[in-house]
């Protein structure tokens, strides 16, 4: 019997972890700055104080809080070699991992549902997305998450661990613990297939449906120049999408489908999924979102 588990860094290259930490170390401070710049921008600007950039604000805490959760264990393995994991707080940080993770999947939806009423819907925009109606999607969004995730711990808690206790990555994950059980992980299996279809499956698939709404709206619209300014709109929000639901997916795929992959590979594939989206939104917010960038660039220049 096991009484903590043990998280791993880049197999093969224990010896270069330290020089490995500093690249890993300026990801993790781009993505704190970053979104720690986009809160501040957006609660000081009066002007931004609008259901879009709301919703942006909810997006930077849960790349923020994503970010927050997972530095200790990754930044103590690249610097110290601090492998050990007690079970407990396992399985503390795989419940915020994947709460926040499915929390971001809400959040992305809440904001094609902007977009769909801004560009469907533009003289009740303001009447739809009240303020109220946006604090209610946002704690709808939490609680959906957090009572998905909440029973997982519990499920894990109560198995015997008497094999190998390493884990794939420099954090814990629920698909990889459960398979380090010495007992029938059956419903477990079919509870984390269960959330994933019901919160990133069921999330996708609406969020398809109304870019198909949108692109049928759009091309309604006679002026060329009104239609590539309707989908400019779009750009940021489409590229946060494919930030956050490609390295899902395919981390997802490799650990149930590629038993055969290097394990290089599900290293690198997990470090993608967590650090690519909190590191990469900001950058993509700031580009091409016109009042962030100026507030920026008046930061940087003055």
């Amino acid at each position: 019997m096991t009484s903590s588990f043990l998280l791993s860094g880049i197999p093969g290259l224990e010896h270069m972890h330290i020089w490995i930490s500093i690249p890993l170390c300026f990801m993790y401070l781009v993505s704190i700055l970053g979104n720690c710049t986009i809160l501040f921008i957006i609660k000081t600007e009066p002007s931004l104080h609008e259901p879009m950039y709301l919703f942006l604000s909810m997006l930077a805490l849960t790349d923020l809080g994503m970010s927050l959760c997972t530095l200790p264990t990754v930044l103590g393995i690249f610097w110290v070699g601090a492998r050990d994991i007690g079970h407990d707080a396992c399985f503390a940080q795989l419940f915020f991992i994947h709460c926040l993770s499915f929390l971001e999947s809400s959040v992305l939806l809440s904001m094609a549902f902007d977009r769909f009423v801004a560009i469907c819907r533009p003289l009740h925009y303001a009447s739809i997305l009240t303020n109220t109606v946006i604090s209610r999607i946002g704690l709808a969004s939490l609680g959906r998450s957090a009572a998905l995730i909440f029973p997982l711990p519990f499920m894990l808690k109560r198995f015997p661990y008497c094999g190998s206790p390493v884990l794939s990555h420099s954090y814990c994950l629920h698909q990889e613990v459960m398979k380090l059980a010495c007992a029938d992980i059956k419903a477990n299996s079919i509870y984390g297939m269960f959330v994933i279809v019901s919160t990133v499956g069921v999330d996708s698939l609406l969020i398809l449906f109304s870019y198909a709404l949108i692109l049928r709206t759009v091309l309604s619209i006679a002026s060329r120049a009104e239609r590539l300014k309707a989908l400019n709109t779009c750009v940021s929000h489409i590229c946060a999408v494919l930030l956050f639901y490609m390295p899902m997916i395919g981390l997802s795929v490799i650990h149930r489908f590629g038993k055969k992959a290097p394990h290089l590979v599900q290293v690198v594939m997990g470090f993608v999924y967590l650090l690519f989206p909190p590191v990469m939104n900001p950058i993509v917010y700031s580009v091409k979102t016109k009042q962030i960038r100026d507030r920026v660039t008046h930061a940087l220049c003055y």
